[in-house]
């Protein structure tokens, strides 16, 4: 199906072709003609399936077929700064033909970035592109009026969720008119999910896009390696051959920092991405890596949730995520459009469990290749007698102590 026949009219389409999109994704296909018919929608479907330009084509046409909006019309809540950044980044593109504003509200700039935000908000920009937290700090100092919104948009809610967010979204959701347009997007469609479903949208459509299985053009990997190896596994896979681009995941950014500056060490050209980065400093390396002056990215997952980069050459999850449909979010990233990529997982002896949980949902085994062999012996991977995670405060981890 091409947009034209998902209901996209000119002057948007005028964007959608400009921005060389010839057809329309299965989730793009499915929720346009939802979303125009002005119906509520929960849409569940994965980073990289088009999901944005789901939901920004149809409302982008709707406030540029009112005749008067002078307020703010649509209201787009997102868990990241850089999602906020990115999805305004592609209204400016999809909308380059029509009379509609926006601007994202985040926190972590200066005095002149609240000052910006506070115009827009008081003025009423067309789209407010906000993350929980700063837009409720907005909304305490009362001049913000939210009365007119007709479209009300939550993506990556359960990452909103996983964040602690859900009682931001419900202060945002009561100084919101009833009558309004809902739209919930979500990755993953867990319990709390469907709670928050409940309670924000009315008598909603609903679309599920099936979390895909990896891309046959990703070649995947794993090792199996104690903590103490993992270092310098990374550093032995990433001076093997020049890579152009590289995700490097990992779970905790104080983490990130020292496999950062030890691949720095090397005189590569790798830059860290987390929360504990000052705002200004975060989205200088992002530009920096989607322009390939920086080849390795190396970040916490929260960080890089949503961010959609094309032709990265490889991904490295230094550690297992938890849930098992994030390591194909993760992986996804890499073997796009046809070309090969290939995606490294490292696992130790704690995360063995959670590893075949990832093959049990792709439905097939992960081929394992051997540590360096100056990096010695890695754990034993026995998927009949796997461990579960332990808790928090349940014992130490093995100690790695090289072979002589």
């Amino acid at each position: 199906m091409n947009f034209k026949e998902a209901g996209i009219v000119a002057p948007v389409l005028d964007g959608v072709e400009a921005m060389g999109f010839k057809e329309a994704t299965p989730i793009q296909a499915r929720a346009i003609p939802i979303i125009l018919s002005n119906k509520d929608l929960i849409g569940c479907a994965q980073t990289g399936t088009g999901k944005t330009a789901a939901f920004l084509l149809p409302t982008l046409q709707q406030i540029n077929e009112q005749t008067n909006h002078g307020s703010i019309d649509a209201l787009i809540v997102v868990p990241t700064r850089e999602l906020a950044i990115q999805i305004d980044q592609q209204i400016q593109g999809l909308g380059y033909f029509v009379d509609v504003s926006s601007l994202p509200v985040y926190g972590g700039g200066d005095g002149m970035s609240w000052d910006v935000q506070k115009k827009a908000l008081v003025k009423g920009a067309n789209v407010i592109i906000a993350t929980p937290g700063r837009l409720i700090a907005h909304i305490n100092q009362e001049y913000v009026d939210l009365s007119k919104v007709r479209h009300f948009i939550l993506d990556e809610a359960d990452r909103m969720l996983d964040m602690g967010f859900y009682d931001d979204l419900k202060k945002i959701m009561k100084v919101l008119p009833e009558k309004r347009q809902n739209l919930l997007f979500s990755a993953t469609m867990p319990p709390k999910i469907r709670k928050l479903a409940q309670e924000v949208l009315t008598d909603p459509e609903e679309v599920n896009i099936a979390i895909s299985k990896p891309s046959e053009t990703i070649v995947q990997a794993a090792c199996m390696a104690y903590d103490g190896q993992k270092l310098e596994l990374i550093k032995h896979i990433l001076t093997a051959k020049p890579l152009n681009s590289v995700f490097v995941f990992l779970s905790r950014k104080s983490e990130v920092d020292v496999v950062a500056r030890e691949l720095k060490k090397l005189g590569l050209s790798a830059e860290p991405i987390h929360s504990g980065l000052e705002q200004d400093k975060r989205e200088v390396v992002l530009q920096d890596f989607v322009n390939k002056k920086v080849n390795i990215l190396v970040a916490t997952d929260v960080m890089s949730r949503g961010i959609d980069i094309k032709g990265v050459d490889m991904v490295i999850n230094y550690n297992v995520p938890n849930d098992p449909e994030d390591y194909v979010h993760r992986i996804g990233r890499t073997g796009r459009a046809e070309t090969e990529g290939v995606a490294f997982t490292f696992v130790n002896e704690d995360d063995m469990f959670k590893f075949r949980n990832i093959e049990q949902l792709i439905g097939k085994s992960i081929t394992q290749i051997k540590l360096p062999g100056d990096l010695g012996e890695g754990p034993t991977y026995d998927p009949e007698n796997v461990r579960k995670p332990r808790k928090p405060g349940g014992g130490g981890r093995r100690k790695f102590s090289r072979k002589k």
